[in-house]
């Protein structure tokens, strides 16, 4: 399959890339002007020069891909939230995938949010869970969303909507959670646990990565959760952290707890696995995995 691929560079996308290219796929990135690239995949990807806004479409039109994964966006933690940017991407993305449908692109597979979803006690289930987005990130998701749905009535092309859940792994940003624990605890920093239970479904790189691309070769139309169903604690998470480095008595709950706008956000798996996606990566290996790569 001609895979092409926005956001190429970034944690989500080179995953992707290399399991996609191990596969036996051909992948197009486009990734900004001079923007570095991957080594592990400079030689293997077709690369295009562009912007969302500014794509190569000569280029593009000459992959001739089968199949967009749009992976592009703004991650930037502690900005992404509600950065305006995000506005931005959701224009961009539109009229991209609009080009691409007149390019004669069939299937279109964009990446959601998990927190889309209207939060509550329960797993989160595609046709039981309603949306609720509460930040401008995910209200711009659902939008993009939403307006895609209303083209594949008009064109009848492919369209999956992959809603992602908390992944995690080497090439992740430093500040993301789990990096940043295990660096302060390197550090020797007391790690003071304002959110405690706050549970997510926290999925390893590696099976998300398989997971997109399970979503992607059975060519699945509609939303998708892509998490584990297995909620792990902010608690569960510090602690294992702190035997893990030798430095338990790092991990501390404040006096006064905070409330997290999202306690509880754990997907319903069953029809990701319904394709036959199972984790290959328990959150403990997993962690293991990063402890031997950050701050070393």
């Amino acid at each position: 399959m001609k895979i092409l691929l926005t956001g190429p560079t970034g944690f989500i996308g080179s995953a992707f890339a290399r399991l996609a290219l191990g596969q036996g796929h051909q992948v197009a990135g486009l990734a900004l002007p001079g923007e570095a690239l991957p080594a592990s995949l400079e030689r293997s990807v077709t690369w295009l020069r562009g912007t969302l806004d500014a794509p190569p479409w000569r280029e593009i039109g000459a992959f001739a891909p089968d199949l967009c994964v749009h992976a592009a966006w703004i991650t930037t933690p502690g900005i992404y939230l509600e950065s305006p940017e995000n506005e931005r991407f959701r224009d961009w993305s539109l009229a991209f995938v609009r080009q691409l449908l007149r390019l004669g692109v069939g299937h279109i597979v964009g990446l959601g949010t998990c927190v889309e979803y209207q939060i509550g006690t329960e797993p989160l289930n595609e046709e039981r869970t309603p949306a609720g987005p509460t930040t401008t990130y995910a209200r711009c998701k659902d939008e993009l969303r939403r307006a895609l749905e209303a083209e594949t009535r008009a064109s009848r092309f492919g369209f999956g909507w992959a809603r992602v859940f908390y992944p995690y792994g080497p090439g992740e940003h430093p500040s993301r959670l789990c990096s940043s624990l295990i660096a302060k605890l390197r550090r020797g920093e007391e790690i003071v646990l304002k959110t405690p239970d706050s549970t997510k479904d926290y999925i390893y790189i590696d099976d998300l990565a398989e997971a997109l691309l399970t979503v992607v070769e059975k060519r699945f139309c509609g939303i998708i959760n892509l998490g584990t169903g297995e909620g792990v604690t902010v608690r569960q998470m510090a602690g294992f952290l702190g035997q893990c480095l030798g430095r338990p008595d790092l991990v501390r709950v404040a006096p006064s707890l905070e409330r997290d706008p999202f306690p509880f956000v754990v997907a319903d798996p069953a029809r990701l696995k319904s394709l036959g996606w199972r984790q290959q990566v328990p959150w403990q290996e997993g962690l293991g995995r990063l402890v031997a790569l950050v701050g070393v």
